[in-house]
């Protein structure tokens, strides 16, 4: 009787949702294989794009999993979880997008049964990290190092590994032509880590072979003043001025007033102005350099003035190709004119302007530091060339991590089917439950060559077991799925590669995100605050009111 006398316990506020136990694993699960069947289709170098149209009307057509997952604006918590793993994978790898979400997605999928049957999540979590750490010790084992090769091995080697990446993108059948303009990219700046050093630059019209490659910095020419066609466009062996100034007539700052007495005064403050920027214009040109650039502004009697002296000005340059250009022809941005010395000067062997498409471009080439390249990318359409730019991205991404990291794996699922058929065979040596888990995991990872072979169009379950066969039989660890007969074919020997630390981070990623969601069992969903939402609406209300009531009175 007493017992049932005790009051209710109130614990969270009022409208506060909660839901918890097996039936939220299972709710979580279900919200990130949904995620995971929206870029199922974008795998491999058949696979499908997606159109993406956003609430500001800009539409985005993208094969890439990190930029379809940014733009999906996912609002389910779980879920959100495989946006991120995505966006890691882009940032550290720079490809290997779409093989974490589907990986994540499938784990899950793979523990699905298992949950609702009543198994722990806890024992599926140490499970599946025992064989994230067998699988990744099993890459690093395969793993082919490329350390040692000469120069031009070298660059075979990573214009395939750049090509493997490319095959999946929308500009997959210029994959050779690109491959090789990413690797001369990312050797010019060696071993520098700074991405921006690499400018891609966007003009639309012509073709894809019209994109090119320039070994220093182009940039778009930049809002122009009188004068400046009377300016020299061509170059050899100039000196390069960089300056964080403007070079024209200011007028004062707001509220700045000058009280004369005698109004002969004037004109003396009227020659003081021109004297400052004529002494500013002298000391650029007894500097010696011969192309003056400037983050801010170069005005008209500037230009007229350089022009008139045989000289290139180009003012509100970006900072980002300012700085490329200091990093490449070794000069140094001055904020000041006075006391330029040869040592902050720039120099290249050949400066011109040239027309590309509509645009017109100032190119500096054959620059002594050199640590700079600019990739002047051409198409049809807008999307188009959007789509190319990210698609190039991922390949200097990777072209980078395999010189880094100089490990190749064989691609095409063939890394895939070797780890899970180690898996399995690991996992009949466990006694217990685990041996279940694992080898469920090692199923999982068959979700690759499998979703390879249901986007080209083949029988899936045909190439697979041929694929199992082979693996099983030894000798086989680098036959993958051949896409363009449907069969299977050695990787290795058709350079599908890609570097291992792709697949290790891959694996890593999804493995972490998959124990993740399984690890939670309740999800507290706070309301917003009535009282909060009212006391806004009354403020608003009273404030309208006042408004209109002193508005329409009327004045006597």
């Amino acid at each position: 009787m007493a017992a049932m006398m005790q009051p209710q316990i109130i614990l969270l506020k009022e409208g506060t949702d909660t839901s918890q136990g097996k039936a939220q694993v299972v709710s979580n699960i279900n919200a990130c294989m949904a995620v995971a069947d929206v870029v199922r289709t974008t795998l491999g170098p058949r696979g499908m794009d997606k159109l993406i149209h956003d609430d500001k009307g800009n539409t985005t057509i993208s094969n890439d999993g990190a930029t379809i997952m940014k733009l999906l604006d996912i609002i389910h918590p779980a879920a959100k979880i495989l946006v991120d793993i995505a966006k890691s994978q882009d940032a550290e790898v720079g490809d290997g997008t779409t093989t974490v979400v589907l990986l994540a997605g499938e784990f899950l999928k793979e523990a699905k049964p298992f949950i609702e049957d009543g198994v722990h999540p806890q024992n599926l979590i140490r499970s599946y990290r025992t064989a994230s750490n067998l699988a990744i010790n099993k890459i690093r084992e395969i793993a082919v190092s490329i350390e040692g090769k000469s120069l031009e091995e070298k660059k075979k080697l990573l214009e395939k590994c750049a090509a493997t990446t490319l095959s999946s993108k929308l500009i997959g059948g210029e994959k050779e032509f690109f491959a090789k303009m990413v690797v001369d990219a990312v050797l010019a700046i060696r071993s520098d880590d700074r991405l921006n050093l690499i400018g891609i630059k966007k003009v639309p019209g012509g073709t894809m072979r019209d994109s090119f490659l320039v070994n220093g910095v182009a940039f778009k020419k930049t809002f122009s003043y009188a004068g400046f066609e009377q300016q020299p466009k061509k170059f050899h062996n100039p000196k390069i001025l960089l300056l964080n100034i403007e070079l024209e007539l200011k007028s004062e700052k707001e509220n700045a007033e000058v009280r004369l007495s005698d109004p002969a005064q004037y004109q003396s403050i009227v020659d003081a102005e021109w004297n400052i920027i004529y002494d500013k214009l002298d000391k650029c040109v007894q500097s010696g350099a011969e192309i003056i650039l400037s983050r801010l502004a170069i005005g008209d009697l500037a230009t007229q003035y350089f022009a008139d002296r045989g000289m290139f000005c180009a003012g509100r340059v970006t900072e980002e190709d300012l700085q490329r250009v200091a990093a490449a022809t070794g000069g140094t941005v001055q904020t000041s004119v006075n006391n330029i010395i040869d040592e902050v000067l720039g120099s290249c062997e050949f400066f011109e302007e040239n027309q590309v498409g509509n645009e017109r471009f100032n190119i500096f080439s054959g620059c002594p530091k050199a640590l700079t390249a600019t990739i002047v990318l051409r198409g049809g359409a807008d999307q188009f060339i959007e789509e190319a730019e990210r698609s190039l991205h991922d390949a200097i991404m990777i072209v980078r991590r395999a010189l880094k990291n100089s490990t190749v794996v064989p691609g095409g699922g063939a890394i895939d089917m070797e780890i899970s058929r180690y898996l399995r065979q690991h996992s009949r040596t466990i006694a217990g439950k685990a041996q279940l888990f694992i080898n469920s995991y090692a199923k999982a990872l068959e979700i690759i060559p499998r979703q390879l072979c249901d986007n080209a169009g083949f029988d899936a379950t045909d190439v697979l077991n041929k694929l199992r066969q082979k693996h099983a039989s030894g000798g086989g660890s680098s036959y993958g799925v051949d896409i363009n007969t449907g069969g299977i074919a050695d990787s290795f020997a058709n350079f599908v590669w890609e570097p291992s630390l792709v697949k290790i981070n891959a694996i890593n990623a999804a493995t972490e995100a998959a124990c993740l969601i399984l690890s939670v069992d309740e999800t507290v969903k706070n309301p917003k605050s009535e009282s909060v939402q009212g006391e806004a609406a009354a403020s608003a209300m009273a404030g309208r009111g006042r408004g209109r009531g002193g508005r329409g009175m009327r004045r006597r």
